[in-house]
């Protein structure tokens, strides 16, 4: 028993100095040809802790392929490693990225017969690091926050006016059963009444459009070092990804200071116009929406004004 856990803590510390290795560009070659066969001479029988860290390691290896190396004879190296994994590996989710890494090997080996294989998300999220980015829960409108309210509303009254006892006049009773009928039919004669309220030129747009390819493209590209990292910390890491930030990582910086991994960030930035840790905004190439929002801070910034004013004060505008 205790041989045995000496042969997995060996391994151990053998993957875990692999996954260095794999950073350093005259290693990385390698680095991956001793991992492969690591991988079919120790992976059948490695415990399943073993298991999770030899595919950690391959995610490694993908990571580093996207976002540093584009030589044709680490991604050969690259498919090969990833071809024998997803012949080793039983979890699900694990052959899908797998499969996914394979592919985006072939295609930028220029293999791929079809180039439209190339995986496709069935949805808005992104596939990345065996995690599935999706849309966050946009804010309500204003228009579905009255809605709500005023079922909730009716509700309420409906309910309080059930739970009435005998002893209470008709006439309270008629008054909340009546209230509530008006919030009803309100509430039925919504959507004849929103285009009332919201002009056609101004109509509330279901999500923001994505960000300004002019602005992506003249992001800024970092290189971390080590005193980077020091000043990050050493559990930093890509909040998209997940993956732990090493030395030579490149990073794409947005307005915010926050940075992330290109291949992570671009998805991203195709869909949103926005940064995925705080939601700092960056200029759209939709004009319209551009115009509402300077429109909106306008408002806002009158709103801020006026109720300034009625308690006497002086409002500033910065």
């Amino acid at each position: 028993m205790k041989r045995m856990e000496r042969e997995e803590e060996c391994l151990k510390q053998e993957l875990e100095e692999l996954q260095k290795q794999l950073g350093k560009k005259l290693k990385f070659e390698e680095a991956v040809s001793s991992l492969n066969s690591l991988l079919q001479d120790r992976y059948p029988s490695a415990s399943p802790s073993l298991h999770k860290l030899f595919y950690t390691v391959i995610c490694r290896v993908a990571t580093v392929l996207k976002t540093r190396y584009t030589a044709p004879g680490f991604w050969l190296a690259g498919l090969g490693l990833f071809e024998k994994a997803i012949c080793l590996v039983s979890d699900t989710s694990e052959k899908e990225y797998l499969k996914t890494c394979i592919l985006q090997a072939k295609e930028h080996l220029h293999q791929l017969d079809n180039p439209n294989e190339a995986p496709q998300s069935s949805n808005r999220g992104y596939l990345f690091e065996g995690h599935l980015t999706v849309d966050p829960e946009p804010p309500q409108p204003n228009w579905l926050v009255h809605t709500n309210l005023l079922t909730t509303a009716a509700t309420l009254i409906a309910a309080e006016s059930s739970s009435q006892g005998r002893a209470e006049n008709d006439d309270n009773n008629n008054t909340s059963e009546n209230a509530a009928g008006l919030l009803q039919d309100l509430m039925s004669r919504l959507d004849d009444v929103l285009p009332l309220v919201i002009p056609d030129d101004d109509v509330i747009p279901s999500r923001a459009p994505p960000a300004s390819k002019e602005v992506v493209a003249k992001l800024p590209v970092v290189i971390l070092t080590e005193e980077i990292i020091a000043k990050l910390g050493t559990d930093a890491e890509c909040a998209i990804c997940r993956e732990n930030l090493v030395v030579g990582d490149k990073m794409q910086e947005l307005p915010c200071k926050h940075t992330f991994h290109p291949p992570c960030l671009k998805p991203w930035l195709d869909e949103h116009n926005s940064c995925p840790i705080c939601r700092h905004e960056l200029l759209t190439d939709d004009h319209a929406y551009e115009s509402r929002k300077e429109r909106e801070k306008e408002a806002e910034e009158e709103r801020k004004g006026a109720a300034n004013a009625i308690r006497g004060g002086e409002y500033m505008y910065v």
